[in-house]
């Protein structure tokens, strides 16, 4: 594409994502949902998610008064002991971080919301000799999988992952989520998810990554393939990922568009 037609096609993906990834298609598996004004407030279990299309021309003092509300609701459920506002970089007010930071919210690390038509990353790509592909939910009791997903999930990422955040994962989302996996000689080296999001055009291709002595062989890419696959099977037109520095560039390669960015604030009980 020129240019130009790149440019359109951003601004058409950034369409159909603030139409249907937002508000309700956000919550699901939340075991309560409520409204308050534009806000969409979901809980899961000791965890709060806030979302919305738009803040509805919410500035200053009302934006602000929104924001206590929000921090008062989830503060006074004991059960949660933290809370996360996600922005979106193209939204309005422009001062919504700010006014986050004020109220105690702290920003996380900022990503980039990656989207196009999944046919364009559905091509196979060659393995290493010796690894192949699994999806490893479907069986009886994927109990010992996801222990040893979540231990190399922890390895690429270089952060603690529960293995019983997965299985949680499995439960909330049921049918509508997979689990796919790298190996080489019965050792994981590789993980994602992929996540039918129920009544939209739209799967994601969640927590991708690779263990660091098998970086840059093109396996990432192959379980984007693979995952790419199974999700225009479900029916599935277009793919979605809030993306990191490191898997930003190579799903880039592969034809996803930057749309936007997203920054997590989160509220954490004192």
């Amino acid at each position: 594409m020129t240019e130009r037609e790149t440019t359109q096609e951003a601004r058409r993906l950034l369409t159909e994502y603030d139409t249907q990834l937002r508000e309700a298609a956000e919550l699901t598996g939340a075991t309560t949902v409520t409204r308050d004004g534009p806000l969409w407030r979901g809980t899961y279990g000791e965890r709060g998610f806030v979302t919305y299309r738009d803040l509805d021309h919410f500035t200053g003092p009302a934006l602000d008064e929104l924001i206590t509300r929000t921090i008062t609701y989830y503060a006074t459920q004991p059960a949660i002991t933290s809370f996360e506002w996600k922005t979106r970089g193209h939204d309005l007010p422009t001062d919504l971080p700010d006014r986050l930071t004020q109220h105690g919210l702290h920003a996380e690390d900022p990503e980039t919301v990656m989207l196009g038509e999944a046919s364009i990353l559905a091509a196979p790509v060659p393995l290493p000799a010796g690894v192949t592909l699994r999806r490893i939910d479907t069986q009886p009791d994927p109990m010992p999988d996801l222990i040893r997903a979540a231990a190399a999930q922890e390895r690429a990422f270089g952060v603690p992952f529960s293995p019983s955040d997965l299985a949680r994962r499995l439960l909330d989302k049921q049918d509508l989520i997979e689990i796919w996996v790298a190996e080489v000689d019965g050792e994981v080296i590789c993980t994602g998810r992929l996540e039918i999001v129920s009544g939209t055009a739209f799967a994601g291709i969640w927590g991708g990554g690779t263990v660091p002595e098998w970086r840059g062989q093109g396996i990432y890419r192959a379980l984007v393939a693979q995952r790419a696959q199974s999700a225009l099977a479900r029916g599935a037109r277009y793919l979605h990922s809030d993306s990191t520095e490191f898997s930003r560039p190579i799903l880039q390669r592969s034809g996803l568009l930057p749309i936007t960015t997203t920054t997590p604030y989160i509220w954490t009980r004192r």
